[in-house]
């Protein structure tokens, strides 16, 4: 078991990792979800002894690596970029890090035979990594961590460089090969389906805290704070004071909310407005209808006021519609 406790780090002065603490179980895939500059792949480099932090500490089965080289920490890495050695074979890039620990040819043959197959890659041993697409070359990648045997797997947004299509096959596999593997893995992306797709828990960390943690299916259905709702792209976020124990004013009119926070009559607080309509819901959203999408099976309304739900048929530009919708409070 991965342990990560207090983990603070400064850069240009500017506190980038705020008290981070977090443990990943035997098999766990745990997401690091955050926007760009949100200080998750340094948290990442951290934790494989590629960068030190300014105070905290890392171990794994109650054994301190805070002071302990990568190559001694027995972590396998996976980037966006791949980092295969162009010049090699992609059977002597998965067999690089086996050589590194001198182990007979024989034992480096099969742990090649079996990480390529897991990867749906046997029978590549001797293609040249250049002559590769962007998703075998990041297959190749996968396959060298896994030839190891590596305590933990760690990925820095490795399927950002691939097509959507591409993106969403191999994420898949993945997923079912770290099951398969069993293998702990630290998984760090700014894209919520795929953190929301291969996790088993999800973190999001914004300015350098970790804000919400939680399985993936109670992330979404508790965001609990105004900037994870409008980060997951949960709905539409709006302020509001509260005018009574279960009534919201907002700009556009009022709200009845069940909140399970202790907010006071006159406080400032943030609502959910999930755009799906919900007909048993006794919160309605009027307006005129100002622009139409249409998105895989469903349209995407706008309205004049700036909110936007989904409907199943498109409404005219123009026309006014009400629409039963679901209302949450946040925090």
């Amino acid at each position: 078991m991965l342990e990560v406790q207090r983990i603070f780090k400064t850069y240009e002065g500017k506190l980038l990792l705020n008290d981070i603490s977090f443990g990943v179980e035997a098999g766990e895939t745990v997401c690091v979800l955050g926007a760009s500059g949100s200080g998750k792949s340094t948290l990442l480099r951290i934790i494989a002894g590629l960068e030190e932090a300014d105070s905290g500490h890392i171990s794994f089965n109650d054994q301190d690596l805070t002071s302990t080289p990568p190559h001694l920490r027995d972590f396998g890495l996976v980037f966006q970029d791949y980092a295969l050695f162009p010049h090699l074979t992609v059977n002597d890039n998965v067999a690089f890090g086996l050589k590194m620990r001198h182990m007979s040819q024989e034992q480096i043959s099969q742990r090649v035979a079996n990480s390529l197959e897991l990867v749906n890659l046997s029978g590549f041993e001797k293609r040249a990594v250049t002559d590769l697409s962007g998703g075998e070359q990041q297959r190749v990648a996968l396959a060298r961590a896994l030839a190891t045997s590596p305590r933990l797997l760690m990925f820095d947004e490795p399927l950002g460089a691939l097509d959507r299509t591409l993106r969403e096959d191999l994420l898949n596999e993945l997923r079912a090969i770290l099951h398969q593997t069993n293998i702990p893995a630290i998984y760090v992306t700014h894209d919520q389906e795929e953190a929301f797709t291969i996790a088993d828990r999800v973190l999001i960390i914004y300015k350098g805290e970790i804000i919400r943690e939680g399985t993936p299916a109670d992330v979404w259905a508790n965001p609990e704070s105004a900037w994870v709702a409008g980060f997951l792209g949960l709905g539409n976020v709006m302020e509001g004071k509260f005018a009574s124990k279960s009534l919201v004013e907002t700009a556009i009119g009022k709200f009845s909310v069940h909140c399970t926070y202790k907010h006071q009559k006159g406080d400032k607080v943030h609502l959910l407005v999930r755009p799906l309509s919900a007909e048993k819901e006794a919160n309605v959203l009027r307006g005129g209808v100002k622009d139409v999408i249409f998105q895989q099976d469903r349209f995407k309304v706008t309205l004049d006021n700036g909110l936007y739900v989904y409907l199943k048929e498109a409404p005219k530009i123009g026309k006014r519609i009400a629409v039963r919708v679901r209302v949450e409070c946040l925090a």
